[in-house]
């Protein structure tokens, strides 16, 4: 089993900014203060269902692996939160969703306004933080990083349900959705500490490709995880209509007959309790979430190289390990 490499490697990296980590989320709880009540009760809501805090995690370990030795990092690790957040309400409106990680969506509790004005705050709060920093180059980075997170969720909007969408146009928009912020996580830690614009530019190279691995991996488990693994149903792609990458793989090599089943299914959004599994045995057939998770594997060793340029410290070895974690949880 190669599970439990992947949960040692994020233990690890957890385990090494613990301390910074406990900061953050004392911080994460004082920014969340609002008069308006249901501000904090509905964004404490999404923060208490869990997640790997991934994309702080990043930040402060980027940080830690340059050298710093300020506090300014962990006010950009909470912004990034905060923005990573922001976008998880935002999605769960637009997709109608009622679960994340096997708990009720915010909008499932309190309907789709609030959630969206809650997100609104939350970004808000990520930009006080980003000025508190008083670093031009870092606001810059972090407000690049979410112009284009809203751009890549307008292209997964317009590419919704539509299966002639090109392999490039998926993966341009899972680099806006997804790796955008990991690629500016990480690429803070080397502006804050005060690195050359080299180290800089490879550790935002680390943070898009494993960002890009990791979506292309959660592409793959929505076919393949047990719900207790993904945190949500599976399938949950399938039954919405999305288009992901094994499916335009399946898609590109199947026959006419299987080319109309997924039109049906996803465009269509027309599906029988059986769909689900057909869906799953042509994908097999086709070989197309072994073609996805290759691209994951292609990503993560670009992610690897990027960290070449930095010498061996427990840091480093902690953002290789997160790209080990996040192949092998496929598995």
């Amino acid at each position: 089993m190669r599970s439990e490499p992947s949960r040692s490697a994020l233990e690890e990296a957890r385990a090494l900014v613990a301390e910074d980590m406990a900061r953050v989320d004392r911080l994460i709880l004082e920014r969340l203060q609002s008069e308006v009540s249901l501000i904090p009760e509905l964004a404490r809501h999404l923060i208490a269902a869990g997640g790997k805090r991934i994309r702080p995690m990043l930040t402060l370990l980027s940080a830690r692996m340059c050298g710093y030795r300020g506090e300014h990092h962990l006010a950009l690790a909470t912004a990034v939160e905060f923005i990573h957040t922001a976008t998880l309400l935002h999605d769960d409106v637009v997709d109608d969703s009622d679960l994340r990680r096997g708990k009720a969506t915010a909008n499932a509790l309190w309907g789709n306004k609030a959630p969206v004005l809650v997100g609104d705050f939350l970004f808000s709060r990520a930009f006080q933080l980003m000025v508190g920093v008083g670093d031009l180059e870092v606001l810059g980075i972090l407000a690049r990083a979410s112009a284009v997170i809203a751009e890549g969720e307008v292209l997964q909007l317009v590419t919704a349900n539509d299966t002639a969408t090109s392999e490039e146009a998926y993966l341009r928009m899972i680099a806006g959705k997804t790796a955008a912020l990991f690629e500016a996580a990480c690429e803070v830690g080397a502006i804050v500490a005060g690195r050359p614009r080299g180290e800089a530019a490879a550790l935002a190279t680390y943070g898009r490709s494993l960002g890009m691995a990791f979506q292309l991996v959660d592409d793959a488990l929505d076919y393949s995880a047990r719900e207790a693994e993904l945190g949500k149903a599976v399938g949950d792609d399938f039954r919405d209509g999305k288009i992901t990458l094994p499916v335009l793989v399946a898609f590109a090599r199947g026959s006419e007959a299987e080319r109309a089943f997924w039109r049906r299914t996803l465009e269509q959004v027309e599906q029988t309790a059986s769909d689900l599994a057909e869906a799953q045995r042509l994908l097999a057939r086709h070989r197309a979430i072994e073609a996805t998770l290759e691209r994951a594997r292609a990503y993560g060793r670009a992610a690897h190289e990027a960290l070449a340029p930095f010498p061996r410290s427990p840091a480093r070895d902690a953002l290789s390990g997160l790209v080990d974690f996040c192949i092998e949880r496929a598995y």
